[in-house]
């Protein structure tokens, strides 16, 4: 009964197709051209506050209200400090333009929405009622917590890049200074001269210098949006410098060298974890595809081997 069901929605389909294609081919398009005619007509007699709203762009008229909904409906069934976590989050991100928590909590919603939907619906397709359930909460759960997990893995990311970049920013640093120049001037061309994300903070760290913010305040508010620990050890040491008049070209130099350390540090402490990590690929993955292709033949020759000899 199902399959005669799918056969006949097949049919229904393909014919659909076939007068579709074949109204467009031999149709002379009056048809057409006169629908349109009709609906410039209409949309021309409405009322006024309704040629208003359809002159608004779609964006405006239907995705912000929505979005506005979802962000309702967020704050309404999450805890009181999901904001304030998830602005958090978008600090370790670098805060990308347009992105704010309010649009975190719309897009959860609207992942729980679409996965839930998705998960019930795929498996009442197939007549599977306990598939529909437990996907369905299982798409809902996923929905709701994967903008969570693409904003953990984009911090993560921009993490690891500022660990990577900040060394050589520091031997850039320890150059300019020892050059002559002071450390605000410094570090404008450590940030015109490199590119990353520890560049976007260097620059922001000079923007607020230059709307009136002290060095120290600014350095500061640089290792709060960051969770990178060289980084915060390297702010805490420039603002001690700072505050006990110690010269910086000396610091920085030191700083440099230990960043220097910790990188060949972290190099050989990866280099260390390959044979740990790559035990399980090689028992469950390698090892038996090698021992396939080199047994494997010698065992197909015993087996003719027996089987010739009547056994």
């Amino acid at each position: 009964m199902q399959n005669w069901m799918l056969y006949v929605g097949l049919a229904a389909v393909f014919i659909g197709l076939v007068v579709a294609v074949a109204s467009l081919a031999f149709g002379d398009g009056t048809g057409g051209v006169s629908r349109s005619l009709a609906a410039v007509e209409a949309i021309k007699a409405a009322p006024e506050p309704m040629r208003k709203e359809l002159d608004r762009p779609f964006g405006e008229r239907v995705v912000t209200p929505l979005f506005s909904r979802l962000t309702r409906l967020g704050r309404r069934f999450t805890p009181n400090d999901q904001s304030a976590r998830l602005r958090r989050k978008l600090d370790l991100v670098g805060n990308p333009p347009g992105w704010d928590s309010d649009r975190i909590l719309a897009f959860k919603m609207l992942g729980l929405i679409v996965g839930g939907f998705v998960g019930v619906v795929l498996p009442l397709l197939f007549g599977n009622v306990v598939g529909a359930i437990v996907f369905g909460i299982g798409g809902a759960v996923l929905g709701l917590y994967l903008p969570n997990l693409i904003l953990y893995q984009a911090a993560y990311t921009r993490s690891e890049r500022i660990q990577r970049e900040l060394p050589d920013a520091l031997d850039l640093l320890v150059i300019s200074v020892e050059a002559g120049l002071g450390f605000d001037a410094a570090l404008a061309q450590v940030a015109r001269n490199t590119t990353g994300p520890l560049a976007e903070e260097f620059f922001r760290v000079l923007q607020e210098m230059q709307l009136g913010t002290g060095r120290s305040d600014a350095m500061r508010a640089l290792a709060d949006r960051t969770d990178v620990d060289d980084l915060r050890g390297f702010i805490t040491a420039m603002v001690q410098a700072d505050a006990f008049g110690i010269p910086i070209a000396n610091v920085l130099r030191i700083q440099a060298r230990e960043m220097r350390i910790r990188r060949t540090q972290r190099a050989e402490e990866a280099a260390q974890k390959v044979p740990v990590k790559i035990l399980f690929p090689l028992i469950f993955c390698i090892m038996p595809s090698l021992f396939i292709v080199i047994l494997g033949p010698a065992v197909i020759q015993i087996i003719k081997s027996f089987s010739n000899t009547g056994f």
